[in-house]
C-alpha cells in the first residue's frame, strides 16, 4: 500500500492540474513529507484520491521522474528517490567527499592482490615490465547503503598498502600519507547499465543505469601513481562542475 496524498489541488487557478501536482509533490519531497524511498499508490488511484483525470495524473507522474524526484521499478510501484550525492568535479577522493559533507562512509574490501602488473596497467601507468601493483575492489556505502564500486591499480613503489587501511581510509588519504602531492588527473565519466555482478553488488537491479568514471593521477613529479574504474549508482550519485566561457 502506497502513500496517500494529501495535495490541494485549485481548479480555478491559470496553473495547469498536472503542474499543480508536479509542484505540491516537490514540496512534500524537499520538506521531508515524502521521504526518500517512499512508495505512492498507482496512478489510478491516485487520480481517483484528488478526482483528476488518469491522463493528468500520469503528465505529471511522466514529469517527476523526467525530473529525477521519483522512480518507477517493476513490481515495486512509483517510489521517492534517494537523496543524491552531489560531489564536485574536482582531484578529490570519495571518501575524503563524502566525509566533509558530514556523511559517515564504510568501506569493504572485496578483493586485494599484490600482484605484477598486465599491460594494460603498466600502458596506464607507465610502467615497466615486471613491475608489482596493488590491485583492489572495494563497495562503498553510505548509512548502510551501496554507492560505489570501485577499482584500482597503484603503483607499490611509493607506501605499503593493506586491507585494513582500505577498510578505515580513503585510497587518496594512504597516499597523501605516504607522500604523495597530487598535481593533475586524467578522468572521464560516462554511464552504463548493471550487469550481474554489479547488481546485486550495489543492490540494484540488472540494466539499472549506473555512473562510471576512469581516473589516472598524476603527482608533481610527473609519476602516473594509481588508476581506476568506478561505477556509481546513478539514483543517489551526479558530479557537479561549473563551466566557463573562454
Amino acid at each position: 500500500m502506497g502513500i496517500r496524498l494529501n495535495l490541494s489541488i485549485d481548479r480555478s487557478s491559470p496553473v495547469p492540474l498536472y503542474h499543480q501536482i508536479v509542484q505540491g509533490i516537490e514540496a512534500a519531497i524537499h520538506s521531508g513529507i515524502l521521504e526518500p524511498g517512499s512508495r505512492l499508490d498507482n496512478e489510478i488511484d491516485l487520480a481517483a484520491q484528488l478526482n483528476l483525470s488518469r491522463p493528468t495524473m500520469r503528465k505529471a507522474m511522466d514529469e517527476l521522474v523526467r525530473a529525477g524526484l521519483l522512480v518507477r521499478k517493476r513490481g515495486v510501484g512509483t517510489q521517492v528517490v534517494s537523496s543524491q550525492v552531489r560531489r564536485p568535479l574536482e582531484l578529490s577522493s570519495l571518501f575524503d567527499d563524502l566525509s566533509r559533507s558530514g556523511s559517515k562512509p564504510t568501506t569493504e574490501v572485496l578483493s586485494f592482490s599484490h600482484i605484477e602488473a598486465d599491460e594494460a596497467t603498466r600502458k596506464a601507468l607507465q610502467l615497466p615490465p615486471g613491475t608489482e601493483v596493488y590491485h583492489f575492489t572495494r563497495l562503498r556505502k553510505v548509512a548502510g547503503k551501496p554507492l560505489a564500486l570501485m577499482e584500482n591499480w597503484v603503483r607499490d613503489d611509493i607506501t605499503a598498502i593493506d586491507e585494513g587501511a582500505l577498510r578505515s581510509q580513503g585510497l587518496y588519504g594512504i597516499l597523501r600519507a605516504g607522500g604523495v602531492n597530487f598535481r593533475l588527473a586524467s578522468q572521464r565519466i560516462g554511464a552504463m547499465i548493471a550487469n550481474d555482478y554489479q547488481a546485486p553488488l550495489l543492490d540494484t537491479g540488472v540494466g539499472s543505469a549506473l555512473v562510471t568514471m576512469e581516473r589516472t593521477a598524476v603527482d608533481d613529479t610527473g609519476r602516473l601513481v594509481e588508476t581506476g574504474h568506478h561505477a556509481y549508482r546513478a539514483d543517489s550519485y551526479s558530479f557537479e562542475m561549473t563551466l566557463v566561457q573562454r
